[in-house]
Parts: structure tokens; sequence; C-alpha cells
């Protein structure tokens, strides 16, 4: 049950001042103003200069700023000038009250100056760099004829306040070049630059600057180096200058820990942390929570909980930060009930969450889906007078969006102050995750004449909408419009989106050709891609494609990631290539448990049960990883496979005591099917009475077949009438019951079908690989110019077969008898590859929809070894691999 969340006490929010900033009207309006009605000076008595510059000094002081204009105008028509250090003042006075018209009136003014020096011009550099106009300050620096230190202090300082850490560092190099060297104060903000610029190699020259002039006792330039090196995640030498550290600050501490968690190596991050206890520097707050962000981060949820426990010891109060980090760490990791419950502790004592917790929270609601906890994180944001924050709002709209509640999303979009392309683009995709594309592509439209246009995101969210409500001309007709409409790139993800939804609509070649433009057109694919197409492929039509993939995510380094290795060996088994399967399992290091059960899987695909076996013990032994539910599944078929009944039986009753694995319905299933496979029907029935739980619809499936291929009809009607009980409308298990009752010499009636649902029994279809094209075989159908010289061939090929398989016992099928005019398709698919006998194909790879009857699996068998060649064929229910008149399923099917 979801728990409330503690209420907090409304608090009373101060109204906000907000000044104008109409600059150009200010500037030309206010001018005007003060030579017309504020000039105070007469202009008729000539005023001493001293008069006027003490004039000047307490306008800098008490104001009105704006008259110093008409005062300077007034020196100038008396032929005088002004002192540098009152004009120094005035530019000062301009940047306490950020004032910039009056600034740049100044600046027209400057020849008033008695001796424009670098001192003047550096204070109009900082001038119209304080003020916020960087340009302004860099066409006065670029101009100037002599720059001093301070003067590039001021034109550094005003980037680095800028945030423009390439500039400072570019500025750095130009100062080094007039051959002006950065004082104490300066280097820290270069090697801040370096730090957030990622630029290594700077920060080392600094270093050796530092060295070489004796600056190494500076303990603030000493940190900031090492901030350079930890930054770029040089550790090496950063430990290395940490070590030969005279004297170490709590920042220095702070600045090694940091790194250390940046480079993912926490372990070493808190053996400083404790060397720094024993060195006698107590952690401060931020150290704590440098360490419990980390711990989070990585998902080291509880050892984060312990941390901050400890640090309540120590007598040091969480913060926001500290909570936030924690809270966020539960809901990356999933455990989103852990989540609020620290949310509610931290409201307990005391602690006001900011915009980042609210937003996490919300965002855990959105990942749950949980609209009652949602509204109240909306009612926190509210109280804490936060809700219009646009990084809350936004995670609000998503929050409600995800939850299916729209109206309340376009309630908080609506009311926003500010809009920026994140809350565009949560509104939007709610509305195309809720199927409702029309009122999407309003929003979209509008959003293009925002003030935040579409980026690549939102098209890519209108195409995935489009996709998936199954409207793929109007998604294509998107794609083609991003660069022209959009003045913006498709990327992968869009690509991605027209692959996924082709195949979520079963195009799969149109899906192919996606994939193949993608690549012509130099995009390269990502992981999401080869994971996205990749599924489609694993069928034996497809095992080129396969290849064809494989090569592409080798070419561009994908898979280097486990799980993409671990989907190419379950595609290359389920393609028909276990050899590939096996070459890419060798070649993993480290393996884990699903590349594992992986190969097994395509083992036991494959009726490989020795390989199975063998690949079991040899993961026991060399794995160092415990067997899971689905590795003893495939163990128990494996045993099945081999005619292993005992042994199947034995890892079966020790499932649950010697590996802890709850007992699962496949595990059922596998033994029934090794109890079936062998014959003992009885006793496969006895088990499946017996069974804890209720038999699912693959338990007698699995019955059925066993009864199907021992011949016992009696069995088959019970099997196929709990088989109907559990899904009373499928039409093969009706039709295998029919033949069931009617060899047993009982008359059935069938439930009654509408026309709609006679319909619905599938025609046989079969699909055949063959010159990198495949052909498709349907029953009944007549259009193929060839039919009549294959029902030949097929005629004379059936003649062999009858005399070379003996076996016509009765059996029940789930496809209609044969015909002269229906024919079965992998029949037509074998003559249609075999007719010329001069161009034997070795291997033939071939899809059934339905499982092949026991006619033309004989007859496979006798073509393997007639024509010497090998038949890959997967119907409905096996992949059957013909070889030299043998069946890799062992005529059990």
């Amino acid at each position: 049950m979801e728990k409330n969340l503690i209420t907090l006490h409304s608090k009373p929010w101060p109204s906000l001042l907000i000044p104008s900033h109409s600059v150009t009207q200010l500037e030309w309006h206010g001018s005007t103003r003060v030579l017309a009605n504020s000039y105070k000076v007469s202009m008729s008595n000539r005023s001493h200069p001293k008069v006027i510059e003490t004039q000047l000094n307490q306008l800098c002081a008490n104001g009105p700023l704006s008259e110093a204009v008409a005062i300077l105008d007034s020196l100038a028509q008396q032929g005088s000038k002004v002192r540098c250090i009152t004009f120094i003042n005035l530019l000062q006075a301009c940047i306490d009250s950020d004032c910039i018209w009056v600034g740049r009136e100044l600046h027209a003014r400057i020849g008033l100056v008695t001796e424009v020096n670098p001192f003047v011009e550096t204070k109009l550099v900082s001038m119209y760099a304080k003020c916020g106009h960087l340009d302004e300050a860099r066409k006065v620096f670029d101009e100037m004829r002599e720059r001093n230190l301070f003067t590039w202090s001021a034109m550094i300082g005003a980037c680095f306040r800028d945030l423009k850490w390439e500039e400072v560092v570019e500025l750095f190099y130009d100062m080094m070049q007039h051959g002006v060297l950065p004082d104490d104060f300066l280097l820290p903000k270069i090697l801040k630059a370096c730090g957030k610029s990622r630029d290594f190699e700077t920060g080392r020259l600094i270093h050796s600057m530092a060295i070489r002039r004796g600056r190494c006792s500076s303990l603030r330039v000493i940190n900031s180096i090492l901030t350079v090196y930890a930054k770029c995640g040089e550790m090496s030498c950063a430990e290395k200058l940490f070590r030969r550290m005279d004297e170490r600050s709590c920042i220095s501490w702070n600045v090694i820990i940091t790194g250390c968690c940046q480079k993912g190596e926490i372990e070493k991050a808190r053996k400083y942390f404790d060397a720094m206890h024993e060195e006698g520097v107590e952690p401060e707050l931020v150290t704590w929570n440098i360490l419990i962000a980390s711990y989070s981060q990585l998902g080291h949820c509880e050892i984060a909980i312990d941390l901050m426990r400890k640090m309540e010891s120590f007598r040091i109060t969480p913060d926001v930060y500290t909570w936030t980090s924690l809270i966020s760490g539960f809901t990356q990791k999933g455990r989103i009930n852990d989540a609020f419950d620290l949310l509610r502790e931290m409201f307990i004592v005391g602690v006001e969450p900011n915009s980042i917790t609210i937003a996490t929270a919300a965002s855990a609601c959105a990942s749950i889906k949980s609209l009652r906890m949602g509204s109240e994180i909306h009612s926190v944001a509210v109280k804490t007078c936060l809700v219009d924050d646009i990084l809350i709002s936004n995670s609000l709209i998503d929050m409600y969006a995800k939850g299916g509640n729209l109206e309340a999303a376009q309630r908080i979009f609506y009311v926003m102050l500010r809009r920026d392309v994140y809350s565009w683009n949560s509104i939007i995709g709610g509305y195309c995750q809720a199927g409702f594309c029309g009122k999407a592509h309003e929003l979209f439209m509008k959003m293009q004449e925002s003030d935040s246009p579409p980026n690549v995101v939102t098209w890519n969210v209108m195409i995935t909408g489009f996709m998936q409500n199954g409207a793929e001309d109007e998604a294509l007709d998107l794609f083609q419009r991003i660069e022209k409409d959009g003045n913006i790139k498709p990327n992968v993800a869009s690509w991605n989106s027209l692959i996924s939804g082709f195949l979520q609509s079963r195009q799969k070649e149109k899906a192919f050709q996606i994939f193949r433009r993608m690549q012509f057109s130099n995009m390269a694919p990502n992981i999401v891609t080869v994971l996205t197409i990749l599924p489609a492929c694993a069928n034996l039509v497809a095992a080129k494609k396969v290849k064809e993939i494989h090569c592409c995510a080798i070419r561009r380094n994908l898979v280097s990631e486990l799980y993409v290795s671990n989907i190419f060996i379950d595609s290359y088994g389920k393609s028909g290539n276990i050899m590939y399967s096996r070459k890419v399992f060798d070649g993993l290091s480290p393996k884990d448990i699903i590349s594992w059960n992986s190969l097994l899987s395509a083992y036991v695909l494959h009726g490989c049960s020795e390989s199975a076996l063998d690949l079991f013990d040899k993961m026991r032994k060399d794995g160092g990883l415990h067997p899971n539910r689905v590795t003893l599944a495939n163990i128990i078929s494996a045993y099945s496979h081999a005619g292993m009944v005992d042994e199947g039986k034995h890892v079966f009753s020790n499932i649950s005591e010697e590996y802890q694995i709850r007992l699962d319905m496949e595990h059922y299933s596998a033994m029934v099917y090794l109890l079936g496979r062998s014959g003992n029907l009885a006793e496969a029935l006895k088990f499946i009475q017996n069974m804890p739980v209720e038999p699912n619809f693959s338990v007698w499936a699995a019955f059925l077949t066993a009864c199907r291929i021992h011949r016992n009809f009696g069995m088959a009607i019970f099997a196929g009438e709990n088989l109907l009980e559990l899904d009373p409308e499928n039409i093969i298990t009706q039709h295998l019951l029919s033949q069931a009752y009617s060899l047993c010499g009982k008359s059935w009636e069938a439930p009654k079908m509408t026309k709609l649902e006679k319909e619905k029994f599938p025609v046989g279809q079969s699909w055949i690989e063959m010159n990198n094209m495949v052909h498709t075989f349907v029953v009944g159908d007549q259009s193929k110019p060839y039919l009549d010289k294959l029902h030949s061939w097929l005629k004379r090929v059936g003649v062999n077969v009858k005399a070379h398989i003996s076996d016509n016992g009765l059996c029940i099928e789930e496809e209609e008898k044969e015909d002269i005019s229906s024919v079965h398709t992998e029949k037509l698919a074998l003559a249609f590859a075999l007719i010329d006998s001069h161009h034997t194909p070795q291997i033939l790879r071939i899809v059934k929809n339905l499982r092949m009857c026991k006619d033309c699996h004989d007859t496979a068998k006798y073509i393997s070894l007639a024509y010497g060649c090998e038949i890959y064929l997967s119907d409905s229910n096996c992949l059957h691999h013909f070889k030299d008149g043998h069946c890799s399923c062992r005529d059990y099917w």
C-alpha cells in the first residue's frame, strides 16, 4: 500500500520585484532626458574644475549617476579635463548600479580624461563585462595599446564569469605570448577553466610553470592543479601530486576522492576517505556527500545509507544534497518505495526539499505510474513554493502524462511561466503515448512557432507516436521533413524509431530496407539498432542477415558489450548457425549466466543434447556461476532428448533443495516432455495430476504431443479437452481433437464456429531462402507458373519415399491432409530448390508456420539422404536438421 507523505506547512513567499531591461530605450531616451532636463550646472558660469570633480565624486556615492553625463559635457565646453581616478570611480559606480547606458555615455567621453592609461581602459573592460556585455568588453580589450596584469585579469575574469572556458585558456596563451605572467589569484581561474574544458595539457603546462616559478607553496594553486588532473581523469598524475603535497587541506582530499569516484574507483575513494581520518583531517559535509552520492549513483544504496548514519554519528547533519542523492539512487535502482520512505524521513527531520529532490520524486512516480503519490509530490511542490520551477513542472508533466492523466499534464503545461523544449516534448510524448497523435501534432505545430522550436527528440517522439499508432505514411513523411523543415539532421534514434515501428507492425522487409538505407546514409547503427533488429532475424531464412548485422556490429565496436554478444549467440542458434554461436561464446571474456544459457538453449534447440550436457558440466566447473531456472529447464530438455530419463528426474527433484530455485511452469512442462518422449504416458499424466499448481497450456500441449507421437489417441482426447478448457477458441486444438475422436471410432461435435472464425484457421505457408531471395509458398496457391513441374517432381520422389520408409501408421496432424491441389508447402519449397539436380545446394533453410506432418518429415529425411544435402526446417514447434536420412528431432516433434 502507498503511504502518505508528510504534510509540509506552507510558507509565505516574498514577492519579487523584477526590473525591466529595455536597454535601448533607456539608453536613448535616458540620454535625451539628461541633456534636456537634468543639467543642473549653470552653463553661464564657469565652475572651477575641482568643484566639478567634487560633484562627480558625490554622484558616484549618492547619485543620480545620470547627472554625470551632463557635467562631463559642461567640462568639455569649458575645455577642461577630468582626472583618471574620478573617471574610474564613475565607471565603478556604473558597475555597482548595473547601469550600462551611462557606462556607454562615459565611454563616448573618454577623451575628457587627462590621461587614458591602462587602468582606465581596464576599468572600462570590467564595466562592460560585469554589466553583461562581454562582446563590447572584448572589443575595448582588443583595441588597447598596452595591457598590464590587471587588464588580462579583468578580461579573463569576464570570460570566467560567463563560463567561456575555452576563451579563458586562449587568453592565457595570448597573455603568455605578450610576456605577462599570471599571479596566484589569476592562476586558479585559468586552472578551473582547464578542468571544465578537460584541457589536461594546459593544466600540465601550468604545473611545470608553477614549479619553475616556485609557486608550489601556494596551496590554492596546487589544489587547482590537482583538480585539473582529477577532472581530466588523469588519476595517476593526481595521486602522484597528492602524495608529494607538503600540506593537504580538506579541499585536497575532496578533489582526490571525487576523482576516484568519477573514474568508478569507489573502493579507492573509500580508502582515501579513511586515510583522511587517520591524518587528522575531519571530513566536511561536502566530503561525506561526495562519497554518498557516488555509492548511490553506482547502485550501492545500502552502503550509502550506512554512510549517512555514520555521518550523523560524527555530528554532521545531512543536508538536502545528501537526502536527494540517496532518493535518486534508490529511484534509479527501481526501489521506489524505499525512495519514498527516505523522502518522508527527510520531511520528518525538517530538511526542506529543493527542486532536484521534488523532480526526482516526480520521476519515481512516473516510473511506477503512481498518480496518487505523484499528486502528493505535486502538493509538496506547491507548499514549498517550487511549483513554478521549470525542472519540477517538466517532471510533473511527464509524471501525469505517463500516468494517463493528460488533463492534469496539460493544465501544468498551460500555466507555466516559461516553457523549454523538455516541457513541449513531455506533453507531446504524453499525447503520442495515449494514441492522440492528432492532438500531439497540433502541439507540435504550435511548438514550431514558440521560443523553443522542436529538436530532434521532438521529431523522434512524433515519428514513434505515428508508427505505434499504425500511421506509417505520416511517420515517414515526418522523417523526410526533419532536415528540410526543422533545419536539423535525423539522428540514430530517428532511424531506430522507424525500424522498431515496422517490426512491431510485422513488416520485417520494410524494417530491413530502413536498416540498409540507414547504413547507406552514413548513419552508424548503435546498440539499440542492433538489439531492435536482431530478434527479427532469429529464423532460418534470415541467417545471412544475422551475419550482416554481426559484421556491422564488429565494425562499430558494438560487440564489446556483453549483452550484445549474448543476443548474437541466441540469434545465430535460431538461424541455424550453431557453430557461429559457439565461436561468439568462446570469444567472450568474461561470460555471464545469460551467455551460458544462450548457447545451452541453442544446443537444445538443435537437438545437440550431448553438447548441451557437456556445456552444463563445464559451466559448473569453470564458469563460477550458479545455474538459474532457465539453465535447469534446458538441462531437463537435454536429458529428455538424450533419452536419459532418470538423470532428468534427478535434476528436477533437486531444483528446490540443491539449487535453491523455485519450481516454475517451464520446469513442469520440461518434465512432461521428458516422460512423454520416453513413452511413459501414464506416468506423465500422473505427474500432471499431482502438480501443486494448475497445469497451463504448455504442459498439456507437451502431453498431447507425446500422445500424438506414441499414437495413444484416447489420452490425446483427454489432453485435447483440457487444452480446450484453457483456450476454447484454439482452432488447431479443435482440429487435432476431432481427428483423435475419429481414430477412436467416436463422433465429436466441434464447437460451432462463425464464418470469420473458420477463416482464422491457419493456411500452410513455407518460406525458403535461395540466391539471397526469400520465396513464399502457400497451400492452394495456383498462381506460380512452374507448379506442374514441381508436382511432377514430388510425385516421383514420393514413390521413392514410400519404398524407403515403410511405416504408414495412423496419426493426427495439425495440417489438413494433402490432395492434388493442396500439396504441403515445405514439399513445394524442397522441390523448388532441388528440381535442377545439377546444382544441388549443400544447405537448404525453410521456415513453416505449422507443425510438419509425418509424411513431409519422411520426405525431408529421404531427400537429405538421396541428394546429399542438409535441410534446416523450422516449424511451429521444432527446429529440424535433416542430414544423411536422419533428423535432429529423432522423430519426436
